[in-house]
């Protein structure tokens, strides 16, 4: 079954570039974005984490914890985040298990070629940990903003 809004969010553990280790049930009791991106350092990937920069105060306002999900490594995180200053916590998902339990590891086509790649996916999971919003096939314009007006209706 694909995961729904009102479903009960996956519970995940994994750690972070910053050194602290985050899971559903750590972020029990407040609301939170888990968005989901291909790779560190490529064009989309760096708009998409500097607009959640440039607009993290306003999640904090609300009480909302940002938090990025990719494969990359823990160093490799710690050079993008210290390269564009990034504002929030960015996971390490190298065995995919988080990326399977959210449903972004899929199957993609670029010129005609198929392969496995993480789906940019954002989920906006509430305090009691149900997935109140989500995105999936994400185009970075505008995303933030929808993010945004989403997490107003949540916090």
């Amino acid at each position: 079954m694909p995961l729904n809004i009102g479903d009960k969010a996956p519970n995940f553990k994994a750690e972070s570039d910053t050194g602290e280790t985050f899971s559903l049930s750590s972020l029990k009791g407040k609301p939170f974005v888990l968005y989901f991106y291909p790779k560190d350092d490529t064009s989309g990937c760096t708009a998409e984490a500097c607009s959640f920069t440039e607009n993290i105060k306003a999640f904090d306002k609300l009480g909302v914890t940002v938090l990025g999900v990719s494969k990359d490594s823990l160093e490799k995180h710690a050079k993008f985040r210290k390269k564009y200053d990034l504002k929030f916590p960015l996971l390490s998902d190298a065995d995919g298990t988080l990326c399977e339990a959210y449903e972004t590891w899929i199957e993609k086509s670029m010129y005609g070629r198929k392969y496995m790649g993480i789906d940019r996916a954002t989920f906006l999971i509430d305090a009691d940990g149900k997935i109140q919003s989500l995105w999936r096939k994400v185009k970075v314009p505008g995303h933030i903003e929808a993010v945004l007006e989403a997490v107003k209706e949540v916090a």
